[in-house]
């Protein structure tokens, strides 16, 4: 491996695929440029069924990979409510807070997510020193949740104003874990409608794009 790819691949902007023994951009890529967008196949299948749903509740429906300690949205879907999140497509997310986020970590391997943790709680530390128990349980309680019900919650973890529902989209392929989230404001939308129908909603919308992606 050559000093640069290597370099590169610490900073993930080069991520490395066991299955084909190959290198291909990594998601960070996007904070430099968008018109890789275009090539991306999860997008363009995911467009369509993330419409259906900001259709159907009304709300943003959003499509999103890590860029080092944040989430970056790849896509993003808008219903006809008149109170929508302002967020477009190159706007970022904290990793460690937003349904996006803590979804993206539930996806992750252990093992992956153990060590992502760590670097996390070093960035959170030099930031908001004092701050991290409580953002690691609600990691925890995400990851927990997403493991018990196929989706994990943002209740104003994020924003005080904005309650969200998060699924992490792992592909087969090995390509690098992304997330979808279904949110909007907060007096507008309560838990009790994540619960038994956006968040639901969202794991279905997961499923057809896999199974549209990998023809099963």
């Amino acid at each position: 491996m050559s000093r640069l790819t290597y370099t590169l691949g610490k900073q993930g902007y080069l991520v490395y695929n066991a299955a084909s023994g190959k290198y291909r951009l990594g998601t960070p890529v996007l904070s430099l440029g968008y018109t890789c967008l275009s090539g991306m196949g999860v997008r363009q299948v995911a467009r369509p069924l993330m419409q259906e749903l900001a259709d159907h509740t009304g709300l943003s429906v959003a499509l999103g990979g890590r860029d080092r300690f944040s989430m970056i949205y790849l896509e993003c879907c808008r219903g006809d409510s008149p109170v929508t999140l302002q967020l477009d497509v190159g706007s970022h997310l904290k990793l460690t807070t937003s349904a996006m986020g803590r979804a993206y970590l539930a996806g992750l391997p252990d093992t992956e997510r153990a060590a992502l943790m760590d670097k996390l709680e070093a960035h959170e530390n030099e930031r908001s020193p004092g701050r991290w128990p409580g953002i690691r349980d609600g990691i925890l309680q995400a990851v927990e949740e997403y493991r018990m019900k196929g989706y994990c919650l943002s209740l104003g973890a994020w924003k005080t104003e904005v309650n969200a529902a998060g699924v992490p989209y792992v592909p087969r392929d090995g390509s690098p874990v992304l997330a979808f989230n279904c949110g909007g404001p907060s007096f507008l939308l309560h838990r009790k409608t994540l619960e038994e129908d956006h968040a639901p909603r969202l794991v279905e919308l997961v499923r057809r794009i896999d199974a549209v992606l990998f023809n099963s």
